[in-house]
């Protein structure tokens, strides 16, 4: 293969190497950053031994990645407030940037943050994007029965854990415009109906912004402490709606300036989680 074949199916795979990078850190700039390295790995490589150039990159993106959440660990862990993962935006973040697995929602990366890294690598890599427990070891470095365990051991935690959301996509956005309408019109009652009785809200501001230090949780603090968010930025406080992590969400302006992105999990026609990004490093690529 010579070098313009390269480049050409680098190119053509690149969205997918970014989406399988970002569903284990969490992080675009991060994602980009590894799959960068892997193609400087591919140009120094002995291309005769590679006989599948997609695999190769592939499994080599995923064990860079692995590597870099190994060390992200003991950042995570010492973060001011919870700590979200940056989003992606479709206005922001277009398909020709990544390839977003549809249940990386930003809900369903906090749980993968629950995990080992060897236990979400293994859960991305086979449950979410298909590849066989052999390509899995060579990633994460174990047998390929280690790898199927590691996995059983996520699946089991993240089936414990995972949000419960609506799969129709409508459905969702209606609901989500209803929110907004409330929250920005200050109507406590409205948001408690569309709240679900144990939602929990997490607002990641990193210490750069003022933002909740810890989870909320229950249908009548979580309205509470919107309203009180709202009435604090005032009438300038609004939101438009937008795409994140492949479902329906929204981005909050003051006066113009984005401030945050919202991600909402909704499940029988109420909202069970609002995870919202705040911390401006994270909507750098928003903005």
């Amino acid at each position: 293969m010579n070098d313009d074949d390269l480049a050409a199916e680098f190119a053509a795979i690149r969205p997918r190497l970014v989406g399988v990078a970002y569903g284990l850190l969490g992080s675009l700039d991060e994602a980009e950053d590894v799959v960068q390295d892997a193609w400087l790995r591919l140009g120094r490589a002995d291309r005769d031994e590679i006989q599948d150039v997609t695999g190769w990159l592939v499994v080599t993106v995923s064990r860079l990645a692995l590597d870099v959440l190994r060390s992200a660990r003991v950042r995570r862990e010492e973060y001011i407030g919870p700590w979200l993962p940056e989003p992606v935006v479709a206005e922001a973040d277009p398909a020709d940037r990544i390839t977003l697995a549809e249940s990386m929602s930003l809900a369903m990366l906090v749980v993968l943050e629950s995990l080992s890294p060897a236990e979400r690598t293994a859960f991305v890599l086979h449950d979410v994007f298909g590849l066989s427990f052999d390509e899995v070891g060579q990633a994460v470095g174990r047998s390929s029965a280690a790898c199927r365990q590691l996995a059983a051991r996520a699946r089991k935690h993240v089936t414990a854990r995972a949000p419960r959301f609506e799969v129709d996509a409508a459905e969702h956005r209606k609901v989500v415009e209803a929110f907004a309408r409330a929250n920005q019109g200050r109507d406590i009652n409205a948001l408690i109906r569309l709240l679900d009785p144990d939602v929990v809200l997490r607002s990641d501001g990193g210490g750069l912004v003022r933002a909740a230090r810890r989870p909320i949780h229950g249908a009548d603090r979580v309205a509470r402490f919107l309203v009180g968010v709202a009435e604090r930025f005032g009438p300038a406080y609004c939101f438009t709606p937008t795409t994140v992590n492949g479902w329906p969400g929204l981005l909050r302006f003051d006066n113009g300036t984005l401030i945050a992105v919202t991600g909402l999990s909704v499940a029988d026609g109420r909202i069970t989680e609002i995870n919202t990004v705040m911390n401006p490093e994270k909507l750098r690529s928003v903005r």
